[in-house]
């Protein structure tokens, strides 16, 4: 059974990363700039963090376990980020002229799964999810389960194999744990975050694979406590949210709050948070939408517990 103290904390750190973003969306910050075109080599810089904010965003409409504040936050923010990819328009422009990137796809997922539609995007998507050279991209393995996880999302006509997909990625091989490096623990959490769909399928990550995260999770969260990686403690957080019963009690919820700063802004590692507003948005942004991903998922993993689902 969940620790009332965690479902508190939870929801207190979601909610505070979430106004810090909401407030630096309505001060300019985080916006596409004005010059950018389709064919930027760059989509991490272009407009990743704007999709990052959409994903989760559409996670807490999907899931509709914050207040109406919050999510009346979320939903405004969708609306800006929505608006700044011209309703669509940048993505199929984008996958109209590179059809074999993938990003285009992953970002519009994010806004299909909260309902903001593009017909003629879709179509361009299904028509070249036909194609050979459309599934021969080489990415990590991680990715690929994204991209399949965006497909389902978005409700493309696409079946792949996923315990294959599963059995490709780092954590499907069940390597020795004390392995675990920075890297291959966002290739981790991804995995989970990818076949669970971010918790709304706690059965889509196999069973020896739940099994090894559940007896390894509460170490690898310990590591990284101590060594104060907070965005990467915030998406183990995620992961103990998308299946089964909690594993990692309050530790890393506390630590979280503990380096919380009063506006929301939850820092990315140990190091000073220093430079001006601009800076300080771009180096700790991601953290704060892990945030509220896992302030989100966590009450809704509650939710369906008490539920009996």
């Amino acid at each position: 059974m969940i620790d009332t103290q965690v479902l508190a904390s939870a929801q207190r750190l979601g909610s505070r990363a979430l106004s810090w973003l909401h407030a630096a969306h309505r001060d300019g910050l985080g916006r596409i700039p004005d010059n950018t075109l389709i064919d930027f080599g760059d989509a991490d810089n272009a407009y990743k963090p704007l999709g990052e904010v959409a994903l989760a965003t559409s996670l807490v409409l999907r899931d509709g376990v914050s207040g109406p504040a919050d999510s009346r936050a979320a939903r405004e923010l969708l609306d800006g980020c929505w608006a700044q990819l011209r309703e669509g328009d940048l993505l199929y422009e984008r996958q109209l002229h590179h059809f074999t990137m993938t990003d285009p796809l992953e970002t519009y997922g994010h806004f299909a799964r909260a309902g903001y539609r593009h017909p003629p995007l879709e179509e361009l998507l299904d028509s070249l999810s036909r194609l050979r050279a459309a599934h021969a991209e080489e990415i990590r393995a991680n990715r690929r389960l994204g991209v399949a996880n965006a497909r389902r999302v978005v409700g493309l006509d696409h079946r792949p194999d996923w315990e294959a997909l599963a059995r490709g990625t780092w954590l499907g091989a069940r390597p020795e744990p004390w392995a675990v490096n920075w890297m291959t623990g966002y290739d981790i959490t991804h995995t989970v975050f990818h076949l669970t769909d971010w918790g709304a399928r706690p059965e889509g990550l196999p069973g020896p694979m739940r099994d090894y995260v559940r007896d390894w999770l509460p170490v690898w969260l310990d590591v990284w406590v101590e060594v104060g990686q907070w965005d990467l403690v915030a998406e183990l957080l995620v992961v103990d949210a998308c299946f089964g019963e909690p594993t990692t009690g309050r530790q890393g919820w506390d630590a979280l709050a503990a380096v919380q700063h009063e506006d929301g802004l939850l820092p990315r590692d140990s190091d000073p948070v220093d430079g001006d507003r601009e800076r300080v948005f771009l180096d700790h942004q991601h953290t704060a939408v892990v945030a509220v991903v896992a302030g989100d998922v966590t009450l809704a993993r509650a939710l369906r517990a008490t539920a009996g689902g």
